[in-house]
């Protein structure tokens, strides 16, 4: 079985663009016969129809198109090179480490604390001059989104939170964090840098760029999490909790349980914000010495596991 094992950072890159390439060309062609048979007849050319987004079909068809796109382009690609590079792939993408209670705990307060950052750097993005064809995707983007979480029951809301919050969560915490991140701080030998270059790959893939600065952040958080605990798990709870508590507020808005709407855009004072982002940042400093404390190094991101005596190189 080939190993990635001499192949350099640049190399290893560049297969794991190449392989969500050839993933992505699969998902499309797959779409192509698999959306018409759930969505009750309606092909791929019709998702931009807001006419069709009250056929439950057709919109529980396009949750699934979203639960395969991230599942194929960024989990299967990422899991490929895992597979390939290291003789324990869960090891190389920081799976096997255990979850503590108190670095559970501060990933849970980080990204609480982080919301009015968050939120002050969305009110900012939106005032971006962008060009009308960007403008027009950003509408599209935005209706689909209203539609995608229009949520009249429970069943509805858990729906929701599977294939919106928990199963793109692991994908692209595997892809981002867990491999595209790890090649990168090899390259830059700085895992803080690294957290902030994938943050910005991380938000440009996803082509909504009314929400690019914040989504950076975002990104910037669960880099920094998996680079000072080396731990999979805890940015994977970290994304999880940031999708599934939108899903969940935006649910008990619709069935009028709160009066907040949390697809709003609200004012949050400058003051409010870089208090946030004093506190979310002392959080991580926290979570940065724990995770010495715990023994954990650092630096084994950039490192791979060693080959045992046992194990053939072909």
């Amino acid at each position: 079985m080939y190993r990635l094992r001499r192949s350099t950072p640049y190399s290893r890159l560049a297969l794991l663009f190449a392989l969500m390439f050839v993933c992505y060309f699969i998902f499309g062609m797959l779409m192509v016969s698999v959306f018409p048979a759930i969505s009750g007849g309606y092909t791929l050319d019709k998702i931009e129809d807001p006419a069709l987004w009250g056929n439950p079909s057709f919109a529980f068809a396009f949750k699934v198109f979203q639960f395969l796109y991230t599942t194929l382009v960024f989990l299967v690609p990422a899991g490929i090179l895992a597979w390939l590079a290291s003789p324990k792939p869960g090891e190389y993408l920081g799976l096997e480490r255990p979850v503590g209670v108190i670095q559970l705990g501060l990933v849970i307060l980080i990204m609480l604390c982080a919301l009015p950052m968050v939120g002050l750097l969305n009110e900012w993005n939106q005032t971006w001059n962008l060009p009308k064809s960007l403008m027009d995707v950003e509408e599209a983007a935005k209706t689909q989104t209203e539609m995608l979480l229009k949520m009249p029951d429970l069943r509805s809301m858990l729906t929701n939170l599977l294939l919106i919050a928990l199963a793109p969560a692991i994908a692209e915490e595997v892809m981002f964090r867990g491999v595209m991140q790890k090649i990168i701080t090899q390259l830059v030998k700085n895992g803080w840098v690294a957290a902030l270059i994938t943050a910005v790959i991380f938000s440009a893939v996803h082509l909504q760029f009314l929400g690019f600065m914040p989504r950076v952040l975002l990104g910037f958080l669960l880099g920094a999490i998996y680079y000072t605990t080396g731990n999979l798990w805890l940015s994977i709870a970290a994304h999880v909790l940031n999708n599934g508590l939108q899903v969940v507020l935006i649910y008990l808005y619709q069935v009028k349980m709160t009066n907040y709407d949390a697809m709003a855009d609200e004012h949050v004072p400058l003051y409010f914000g870089l208090l946030s982002a004093l506190v979310s940042g002392l959080l991580i400093w926290r979570l940065y010495n724990r995770s010495k404390q715990n023994g954990y190094r650092l630096e084994s991101l950039a490192k791979e596991p060693e080959f045992t005596t046992t194990e053939k190189e072909y």
